[in-house]
């Protein structure tokens, strides 16, 4: 049997690299292994890993020099940033740029990163729709992505650039329902009526897997992925026949989700006010028919939500 080819997944425990590493790990007559990387090898989560057949290395985006090792003998990679542990653009394109040298510099056959669209491209920075934030972007971990791709061209790493959306899953956690005062359970984002382009963590895991068996021929294209697009309303409505308790849509501005205080906020406000306002650019360039061709398992809202009811029945207790 021949030996398996390795792939470097960066994120390892957390979501997208972490439904990766699964998805290969749960393909055990696949032809790739994980490298799992993390910036703590103790963690409970890098230990399940690694008791699924991982290999569990250390390394950490902020110190280039730990980058090299982890790409030793990978035939690819999966290259994610989290923008949302230091909220910062600038950080978030230097780790980039230090994975993409570090990529390009091992030699691996196939990188996958990560990315979304730039968001100045439908909002200018002059456009006072929404505020400018950070200096120079309007969405900074949209933004800081699209900025970043152009590392890993000109580094020679040969790149498929993975366009993710919303997941689900933060249904579960930083935009759960909450209860008003009355204890009503309400959905409150500045989409208006329109579309929100979501997906299942696991199916972005699972869809990478795919673009890495395709070999080279996806190699320098944009792959733009989703599982359903659908107005809040429509999810509101799904969720109350899941959970059995109704759930309210309650429209905000986004000024006024923007105005809420959280960390973060006029971040997310500017994220959900791009989605709206953009919203048939960036369903257009997420083409469900054709992410299902590569990901025949894609699950739509509605099977997600049956495989977490207990879950979403305890994000807001």
């Amino acid at each position: 049997m021949a030996e398996k080819k390795i792939i470097t997944v960066f994120g390892a425990t957390g979501a997208q690299g972490g439904a990766l590493a699964r998805a290969i790990l749960a393909d055990p007559d696949g032809e790739f292994a994980v490298r799992a990387v993390t910036r703590r090898p103790d963690s409970d989560r890098a230990r399940e890993l690694a008791g699924l057949g991982a290999e569990v290395v250390r390394a950490d985006m902020d110190d280039a020099s730990t980058l090299g090792p982890v790409f030793e003998g990978a035939y690819g990679a999966f290259l994610v940033t989290n923008f949302w542990e230091h909220l910062s653009a600038e950080r978030e394109k230097a780790q980039a740029a230090a994975l993409a040298r570090a990529a390009g510099h091992a030699g691996v056959q196939h990188a996958v990163w990560s990315t979304l669209e730039d968001t100045r491209e439908c909002i200018p920075l002059d456009d006072d729709r929404m505020p400018t934030l950070q200096g120079s972007y309007k969405v900074p971990h949209f933004d800081g992505k699209a900025e970043a791709d152009h590392y890993f061209t000109d580094a020679g790493a040969p790149t498929t650039f993975l366009r993710t959306t919303f997941y689900w899953e933060n249904l579960l956690s930083a935009f759960a329902p909450q209860r008003s005062e009355d204890g009503a359970l309400q959905l409150s984002f500045p989409m208006g009526s329109s579309r929100l382009s979501g997906i299942a963590v696991e199916d972005i895991g699972k869809t990478a897997l795919a673009v890495l068996k395709r070999g080279t021929d996806l190699i320098g294209a944009t792959v733009s992925i989703a599982g359903e697009h659908l107005r809040l309303a429509d999810m509101a409505a799904a969720i109350t026949e899941a959970v059995g308790e109704p759930v309210q849509y309650l429209p905000l501005t986004p000024d006024a989700f923007r105005a809420l205080g959280f960390p973060g906020a006029d971040e997310a406000g500017n994220m959900f006010q791009y989605y709206a306002d953009c919203e048939e650019r960036f369903t257009a360039a997420r083409d469900l028919e054709a992410v299902r061709e590569l990901n025949p398992e894609l699950q739509d809202f509605g099977t997600w939500l049956a495989a977490h009811r207990d879950a979403l029945r305890t994000a807001w207790t």
